[in-house]
C-alpha cells in the first residue's frame, strides 16, 4: 500500500461538482493498493497515518500527529500512485490493484482511522475527482507498508 500525505489547512473532494469530503487543518491522503496488499496491510496503514508525527509541537517541531491533535483526515484512493514510467511514455497500471481487491482495503484503512477516533471524509470509489487542498508547509510525504 503506497500513500502520499499532505499536511493541510484545507481539502476537499468533489465529483460532478459536488463535494463529497472536506477538513479544514488535518491530512489529505492520496491512497493506492497493490497486488500484495492484503487484510494485514489495511492496519498498519492507518496507524502510520494518524501517528505520523507531522504537525509542529509549541516549539514548532514537527513532533505531534494527527492522532495527538485530532486532526481528520482526508482519504482519496488513487491507483495512478502505482503508475510505473520506466519505460516509454505511457504508464503501465500493473502494480496497481484491480478495483475489486483495492476498493475493500482503502474502505479498510478508513474504518481502522475511524475506530482509532479520527474523523475521516472521503472520496467516492471508481469515480473522476477533483482534489483542492492548501499544502501546509509544504509537507508532503512518500508512505509505503
Amino acid at each position: 500500500m503506497r500513500a502520499v500525505v499532505q499536511r493541510v489547512t484545507k481539502a476537499s473532494v468533489s465529483v460532478e461538482d459536488a463535494v463529497v469530503g472536506s477538513i479544514g487543518p488535518g491530512l489529505c491522503v492520496l491512497l493506492a493498493v497493490t497486488h500484495t496488499d492484503g487484510e494485514a496491510t489495511a492496519p498498519r496503514m492507518a496507524d502510520k497515518l494518524w501517528n505520523l508525527r507531522i504537525f509542529d509541537d509549541a516549539a514548532g517541531v514537527m513532533n505531534t500527529s494527527a492522532a495527538q491533535q485530532d486532526a481528520p483526515l482526508l482519504v482519496v484512493s488513487q491507483f495512478t500512485l502505482y503508475g510505473d514510467t520506466a519505460r516509454g511514455r505511457r504508464p503501465s497500471w500493473l502494480a496497481a490493484a484491480r478495483p475489486e481487491q483495492a476498493e475493500p482495503l482503502v474502505e479498510a484503512v478508513v474504518a481502522h482511522l475511524r475506530d482509532f477516533g479520527a474523523t475521516v471524509a472521503t472520496g467516492r470509489f471508481r469515480t473522476d475527482m477533483a482534489v483542492a487542498l492548501v499544502n501546509d508547509g509544504p509537507v508532503t510525504l512518500i508512505l509505503e507498508v
